[in-house]
């Protein structure tokens, strides 16, 4: 352990401090923000003004109110032909083109994005399913979700980054900044606290200003900083008021974050139409004659809502649409078709994805990846590994009760899209297995899963999950689970598949799921193997093959934590409750574990490879007038046969004096995936800014840099440390 001490009397400040409270002269700074676009707010703020002034207040109202689409399958803002607006497509986006079409690609989910820790694969992401929504005439995206996996058994888990929210951050700032490059604007949701489905509606989340303001504010931080065109208000209410009326939130969003763009509301999550105005919502969806902004125009006539603020709502509509270049765009609403052929260009990216994000959990006595010259026959086991003989799509929405038919590659919900065709797992092993002259024998059925398995040298055994969106009618359950989950079980039997296949055979795991589940076979000798692929999209067999048959070197991480049992976690879905208390506070997912004292089963952040990785020991250089921040160095060594990534995680923990009553724990602050062949070695390089190493002070409402010893710690997961190192101030 490395240790230096920064003495802050003999430095001078490089960026002012006003917005932190009892805080010393230090050389540090604030973490450097990549400019966004190419017009700043503020030129495109005065454009917008300039508009706005030639607006009617009915026009103005008209660009407020969203409309279901009479002519196209989408939302739709109208055309103000008198200041040269052609108005806004709008479609839900998570996981590709949403709306019901049945030619768009299918993505991989946005937790398989934050299981990748690969930021360029985040962007690239972002940029092709604008690209796809641009060619069919959509000019917004409602997405990306910037909630977290506060509960393993959240329903819109796998909508959700992971459960950190630093990794939750630099994943919808990466896929924000590619989405908005191509043109599309991005409405990021859902603000705020909206962390399960029972309830949604109406449930009030109780909180701390500091976990408010450390864990759950923090991605919405980051994304307006990265210059997102507008954020979504949630349904549900926040320490009583409800989030679309709440000036307290709105206002920490609009003011202290200094959020330029528009605030839209939830579907029908604005009920008083004067209320959410005055407070700060900018637009509604929908705007229908049942709507809460059906008489805005006489609100705003009767003076309950100043013009002022209807002008206000104008000018951030028309600021977004300047700033991301849409005014000079023209969509091919003509284009807007839910039939036709499907763009086949993305799906190498959806494999890339899907095999980059695949965690290797568990891997003893070689089993893989599967080339070993000995072996003669694979047994796939399971009706998660089969072709679809129905409805494809049958889980995707909330009018099937079931999921038993084939392959499961994605939760249920408004966000999803519907696979234009879905690779399983069963057709592309076979096809790896028959160039490398090996047998596949596979079954679904329960009964015939051991005698199969028997007959193989090895059994792949597939299993799942689900979850998805809605939990309150009119939403129909989905094998019993209304949107959250009320278990952490494996659907359909798996845990007694499992058990039935490796009481005869050695056997490998594969997982797919929205995050988190009980493993109770995962001490069984004969399991060899455990993959969590989690919900790779369309290409989902391919990328899984990859895996198995080592074509691709595994690289994924965990980016939630995997318990032993269900009780082990910080916080569960209140299924019945009116009320939401946030009482881990800032303790979310492996935080909770470390103040605990509790060991995971497996790690947030954790993963293996078919190689090995050796870390130096952590160098950490003071900031001085050269360098506004600590520069932490460390060298990473491929100690194996065969390239791969390794994901190299930084995390901090602060002075002991600044935990909050729940307990102590480090926390992510940054990470960087690296690509090594054998016995190449590679240095890394992190930063640490003013705000990585400080803390919401609630006594005096407000961020504080504080005195005292500071420990980094540099890993492959968050209990896997390689490295550490403390410094004083």
């Amino acid at each position: 352990m490395k240790s230096l001490s920064l003495f802050a009397a003999t430095a001078a400040l490089i960026f002012p401090l006003s917005s932190y409270a009892n805080s010393a002269s230090y050389l540090l700074g604030t973490r450097p923000i990549e400019p966004s676009g190419d017009i700043t707010w503020e030129n495109a703020t005065v454009q917008a003004q300039a508009l706005a002034a030639q607006l009617s207040v009915q026009d103005k109202v008209d660009l407020a109110r969203i409309l279901v689409g009479t002519t196209v399958p989408c939302f739709v803002i109208p055309e103000k032909p008198q200041i040269g607006f052609k108005g806004f497509c709008i479609l839900d986006s998570v996981t590709g083109v949403g709306g019901g079409y049945n030619n768009a690609s299918t993505f991989s989910a946005p937790v398989n994005l934050a299981a990748t820790f690969d930021k360029d694969l985040m962007r690239q992401q972002g940029e092709l399913i604008a690209e796809d929504l641009r060619s069919r005439g959509v000019a917004i995206a409602l997405a990306p979700v910037l909630n977290l996996q506060r509960s393993p058994a959240g329903g819109r888990n796998f909508e959700f980054a992971g459960a950190d929210p630093v990794l939750s951050s630099i994943v919808n700032v990466q896929h924000i900044r590619g989405t908005q490059s191509k043109g599309v604007m991005s409405v990021a949701k859902h603000y705020i606290l909206n962390e399960q489905e029972h309830n949604r509606f109406t449930a009030n989340s109780v909180i701390s200003p500091r976990a408010f303001h450390e864990v759950y504010l923090r991605p919405f931080k980051a994304v307006v900083e990265a210059g997102v065109g507008a954020i979504m208000c949630s349904y549900n209410p926040v320490n009583g008021v409800s989030s679309c009326e709440n000036p307290t939130t709105l206002g920490i969003l609009k003011n202290d974050l200094g959020f330029k763009g528009f605030v839209m509301s939830d579907y029908g999550a604005a009920k008083n139409g004067s209320a959410a105005a005055n407070a700060g919502m900018d637009m509604i969806l929908t705007g229908d004659p049942r709507s809460a902004w059906a008489n805005l125009t006489t609100l705003v006539q009767n003076g309950t809502v100043p013009e002022s603020r209807l002008t206000d709502m104008a000018t951030r509509i028309l600021a977004a649409w300047i700033k991301l270049g849409q005014r000079e765009i023209t969509f091919p609403l003509s284009t807007l078709t839910v039939t036709g052929p499907t763009n086949t260009s993305y799906k190498d990216h959806i494999r890339t994805v899907g095999a980059a994000s695949s965690v290797l959990l568990k891997n003893e006595q070689g089993a893989l990846p599967l080339t070993n010259g000995t072996l003669k026959t694979v047994a796939v086991i399971g009706e998660n590994a089969m072709p679809h003989v129905t409805e494809l799509n049958r889980c995707l929405n909330n009018v099937f009760t079931t999921c038993i038919d084939g392959h499961v590659a994605l939760g249920w919900g408004s966000g999803t899209t519907k696979f234009p065709y879905l690779v399983d797992p069963l057709t592309a092993i076979t096809e790896k297995a028959s160039a490398r002259n090996i047998t596949v024998v596979s079954t679904s059925d329960h009964a015939l899963a051991a005698p199969t398995a028997k007959k193989a040298d090895i059994a792949v055994v597939f299993v799942f999950a689900s979850s998805g969106e809605g939990a309150n009618p009119p939403f129909q359950p989905v094998q019993g689970h209304y949107g959250d989950r009320y278990d952490l079980k494996l659907w359909q039997n798996g845990d007694a598949l499992v058990k039935s296949v490796a009481d005869v055979q050695k056997t490998v795991v594969v997982i797919t799921g929205p995050g988190a589940v009980d493993m109770p076979w995962i001490h069984h000798p004969n399991v060899v193997g455990v993959i969590h692929s989690m919900f790779p999209g369309q290409e989902s067999g391919n990328a899984i093959a990859d895996v198995l048959f080592g074509d691709v070197n595994p690289s994924g991480r965990l980016p939630f934590t995997i318990a032993e049992s269900r009780e082990h976690y910080a916080a569960d879905v209140d299924y019945t409750g009116l009320t939401i208390e946030y009482k881990e506070g800032t303790l979310i997912d492996y935080r909770w574990f470390e103040a605990r004292g509790k060991s995971p089963l497996f790690a947030f952040g954790h993963g293996l490879s078919y190689t090995t990785f050796q870390y130096s020991q952590i160098t950490v250089t003071a900031p001085s007038s050269d360098s506004a921040a600590f520069t932490l160095l460390v060298t990473i060594t491929n100690t194996g046969n065969v390239a791969g990534h390794e994901v190299v995680q930084l995390y901090v923990q602060l002075p002991e004096h600044t935990c909050p009553k729940q307990g102590c724990a480090k926390e992510l602050r940054d990470f960087e995936r690296i690509s090594l062949v054998p016995h190449e070695s590679r240095i890394v390089r992190f930063r640490l800014y003013k705000d990585d190493l400080s803390y919401y002070d609630e006594s005096k409402g407000s961020w504080a840099l504080p005195f005292g010893d500071f420990c980094v710690s540099i890993g492959a997961s968050s209990s896997d440390i390689r490295s550490t190192a403390t410094f004083t101030m």
